[in-house]
Formats: C-alpha cells, structure tokens, sequence
C-alpha cells in the first residue's frame, strides 16, 4: 500500500429521483469519480446501536452506499492521525469511496436497521481483509 490518508476518502452526492410508485436511487457509474473496477455488490444489514468492524481492506477499493436507513461509518488509519465520522442514508444519499488500507467500522442509526451496499472493486477474499476488536481502538459510540 501506498501513502494513503482520510483525506483520500471520496465522497459523492447520489442522484435520488422521485418517480411514481417509489423513487428511482443511484448508487455507481462506470464514469463515476472513485469507480476503479467491479468485483462483486453485496449487502451488510446493521440493526439500531450495532457497531461491526475494525477491519482493513488490503487491496479492495469499497464504493459504500445506504438506501435505507442511516449509518455512521468511522475511519482511521491506526495511528495518532485521529478519526473520520460520515453519516449516510436515505435523508444524507452519498456515497463513499475508500480506498484500501484503512481501517473503519460501521454502526446502524435507526431502529429497526439500516441497509448497506458495498460496491467492491475485487471479488471476497477471506485472507484479503484484516480485523480487530472493537476495543482495539479508542472511541466512543454514544
């Protein structure tokens, strides 16, 4: 891995069309800024007050987005740097691109739970992604 900082996390306004019946969400373009490459989408549900994480992608690119609810993703790089908070959902439709080697964790924020989509640049690797405890890191999820 390169020199990377929070700074390189991307974040993009989606397009959120009303239409009859439900409206029509966004998530990623090929021509998109922060689209590198598709490996594979998949879900991750995360229930109200739930945190999930640390975990660190080695070589993964993730594109994340929330359609519905609402996720506070927090990010950093594992050293005095400090963190970086994004909230996202349905009320706040973004999406975040982070590129590999940095840490983050993820924690719902609304009840009953929230929705989100990893659009990966590389297929699931078990041995790609590194993970610690919670407590690993100092902060408070209050």
């Amino acid at each position: 891995m390169g020199e990377i900082s929070l700074d390189d996390i991307l974040i993009a306004p989606l397009a959120c069309i009303p239409t009859a019946g439900g409206n029509v969400l966004h998530a990623l373009k090929q021509d998109d800024i922060g689209y590198s490459s598709f490996g594979e989408a998949y879900f991750s549900w995360v229930e109200i007050g739930v945190v999930k994480g640390w975990k660190r992608h080695t070589q993964m690119t993730m594109n994340l987005v929330v359609p519905v609810g609402n996720v506070r993703f927090v990010f950093c790089m594992g050293n005095a740097e400090g963190y970086r908070t994004e909230e996202i959902g349905i009320d706040r439709y973004m999406r975040l691109t982070v590129p590999p080697g940095i840490w983050f964790s993820f924690q719902g924020r609304v009840d009953p739970k929230s929705l989100v989509l990893n659009i990966a640049s590389i297929q699931h690797d078990p041995n790609e992604a590194q993970r610690l405890e919670l407590s690993e890191f100092e902060y408070d999820w209050s």
